[in-house]
């Protein structure tokens, strides 16, 4: 072990400094072995004992270097997508209203939000967007949230006062700093475009947003939000690599067995893992068969208890 290196970690200094000391007395035990043949008693017994004690500290610094190891991998950074699915601009609609409630909740948690991009509907909803989200343990709570969410309300434009059936898609991305492949770069083209929005006269005039489409497999990644065209093509790699990532893994490993292999899919009415109903101020998670009521504060990013029962596999005994 390198006592230098030890020093520098602050969960590790003050054992370095227990074993400094130990291979001190170690190599002087060890002298005094070598030098008086009177004392080789004596000394053995102390030799045996600084082992003994040096080999147990040795063992508390591995133990928390594979923590801080594991920890390392943990991914504390992710790209959350949502995209309207069927139902029109009600879906566009509430694909933001799922935004808005990811954005409160990653407030909450201390977690930093950006957006990477966004395409509005003509009601200022959401027909897709992408965001990156950063903090500890970001994945772990947020790796559940993938799939089909369903909403059941009358929305402002019903003249009748028909509750209507919309869905948005949600996707969470790991953004993992180990990555177990390499993309050639002739599988992928690059598209440049104006980045819309506020930003003054230059983001008109210069195309510094950035598509990127992945042609094996078809995947299409977009960045619109950052303020050089060189930012938005890096940002727009890091989100295609977790995809690749992600479906490597599925391919190869079977990690995510069970689960579809597009997070996305069709945004169908049927593919749902869960449901707003306004009417009855309740949502309803459909994998653990559990609701939970004040859907106001729901929405406002209060869903601490849902990802904590989600999480634990907490289940309820609601019917789907």
């Amino acid at each position: 072990m390198d006592l230098e290196e030890l020093k520098k970690d602050h969960n590790t200094s003050y054992l370095a400094d227990m074993l400094e000391k130990l291979l001190r007395e170690e190599k002087e035990v060890r002298e005094m072995l070598a030098g008086d043949d009177t004392l080789h008693e004596l000394a053995g017994k102390e030799l045996k004992f600084i082992q003994e004690e040096r080999s147990r500290i040795e063992n508390q610094v591995q133990d928390i270097l594979d923590k801080d190891k594991e920890e390392e991998e943990i991914t504390n950074e992710i790209v959350l997508e949502v995209r309207a699915g069927a139902g029109g601009d009600e879906a566009s609609l509430f694909a933001f209203e799922l935004a808005h409630m990811y954005e409160k909740f990653s407030e909450i948690e201390g977690w930093n939000w950006k957006t990477n991009y966004e395409s509005k509907s003509d009601l200022n909803g959401y027909k897709e967007a992408s965001f990156e989200i950063k903090g500890k343990g970001v994945y772990d709570k947020m790796r559940y949230e993938t799939g089909v969410h369903r909403v059941q309300r009358i929305p402002a434009t019903e003249k009748n006062g028909r509750v209507h059936t919309s869905t948005a898609s949600v996707a969470v991305l790991p953004i993992r700093k180990k990555i177990n492949f390499i993309i050639n770069p002739a599988e992928f083209e690059l598209e440049y475009s104006r980045s819309g929005g506020k930003g003054g006269q230059n983001v008109n005039k210069v195309e510094t947003a950035v598509r990127i489409i992945h042609k094996p497999t078809g995947l299409d990644v977009r960045s619109t939000n950052e303020r050089s065209q060189l930012a938005n093509r890096e940002k727009a790699m890091m989100i295609l690599t977790a995809k690749l990532q992600q479906l490597e893994e599925e391919k190869e490993a079977k990690k995510y067995a069970g689960e579809r292999k597009d997070q996305i899919g069709t945004g169908d009415r049927s593919e749902k893992i869960r449901t707003y109903n306004f009417a009855q101020d309740r949502v309803t998670d459909h994998r653990i068969k559990k609701s939970w009521h004040n859907l106001p504060k729901i929405l406002e990013g209060e869903i601490g208890d849902i990802i904590a029962d989600i999480n634990s596999g907490n289940v309820g005994d609601e019917e789907e």
